[in-house]
């Protein structure tokens, strides 16, 4: 099956996606947690049936907080989290009291106060965007060099930029689904949704180099092929192996989403999301784009 002769497809499709995830971003922006904008978590544990959500913020109405929300833990446990202000412990004193009009806590585990400064959470936010901006150089430079060898038709470094334009795919479209989950779910990025995004970098890359090696071989064979024909060659060669060790990863968090809770289950949706994009890129996208940057070259 010739796969590049439907380039334009890709091209399309995935335009469509990063234009959509940009415009979404833009409009509505990113829902970020207290652990970067600061402020106060309450964890409490009820000793039976958890109250509803919606029971539970009525029931602090009169504390007028603007940025305010609830995260359900395990079986009957929430936690609250106020973004916009900090909460002295004697406010926290009188929302545990609200909160136990509702049910009786559990006196064994006693509820979890704190204050995250928003001091804290700038620096949290530089100290993310130098990790991404030193993972990204490296990915590129790993790249440059495991195919230093390769220098037609087309340059190590060539590889090493294409596969910064998959992990930009990779990441936005993710990035753009939490947008509108935090604009109209109140979903927030949280410092395990991030830590996703980044596994999502190391994932994409891994099927990136799986593709490319195998077009370094088909290379190194010297046959009559065009480029675009050894290319075509080196994704027929590992498609399988790609979609099965995607799959497979798919199953486990696709399990977890459903089954592991809600501190992972926004983790597992960051990995289901990036890894699907990934997937499609490393195969399709990437490969389209290094054969008509070639085309061009010629």
């Amino acid at each position: 099956m010739d796969f590049l002769k439907y380039r334009k497809i890709y091209f399309f499709f995935s335009g469509t996606l990063v234009l959509t995830s940009l415009i979404c971003l833009s409009v509505f922006g990113l829902n970020f947690g207290i652990e970067f904008k600061g402020g106060s978590v309450l964890e409490i544990e009820y000793q039976d049936a958890r109250p509803n959500t919606n029971l539970i913020k009525e029931k602090l109405s009169d504390f007028d907080f603007k940025d305010l929300s609830l995260r359900q833990v395990g079986e009957s446990g929430v936690i609250l989290s106020v973004g916009e202000k900090n909460i002295n412990q004697q406010v926290c004193d009188e929302i545990i009291q609200k909160l136990a009009e509702l049910g009786e806590i559990d006196q064994e585990t006693k509820p979890a106060f704190e204050a995250i400064s928003s001091v804290i959470g700038r620096e949290l936010t530089q100290k993310t965007g130098m990790i991404i901006a030193f993972s990204l150089l490296a990915i590129i430079l790993y790249i440059s060099f495991a195919f230093r060898k390769v220098s037609r038709p087309m340059a190590s470094w060539q590889y090493g930029v294409v596969t910064l334009v998959a992990l930009f795919h990779d990441v936005l479209i993710p990035l753009g689904i939490f947008s509108i989950l935090g604009k109209f779910y109140g979903i927030q990025i949280t410092i395990p949704v991030i830590t996703a995004l980044l596994t999502v970098f190391g994932y994409s890359v891994n099927n990136t180099v799986v593709v490319f090696d195998r077009i370094r071989e088909n290379l190194f064979k010297k046959t009559n092929f065009t480029f675009e024909e050894t290319v075509n060659v080196a994704l027929r060669q590992t498609l399988t192996r790609s979609i099965n060790t995607s799959l497979t990863t798919l199953f486990v968090l696709i399990a977890i989403f459903f089954f592991g809770g809600e501190t992972l289950k926004y983790f597992s949706l960051a990995l289901i999301m990036g890894i699907i994009a990934g997937t499609y890129s490393s195969m399709f996208l990437i490969n389209s784009v290094l054969v008509s940057w070639e085309k061009r070259k010629a």
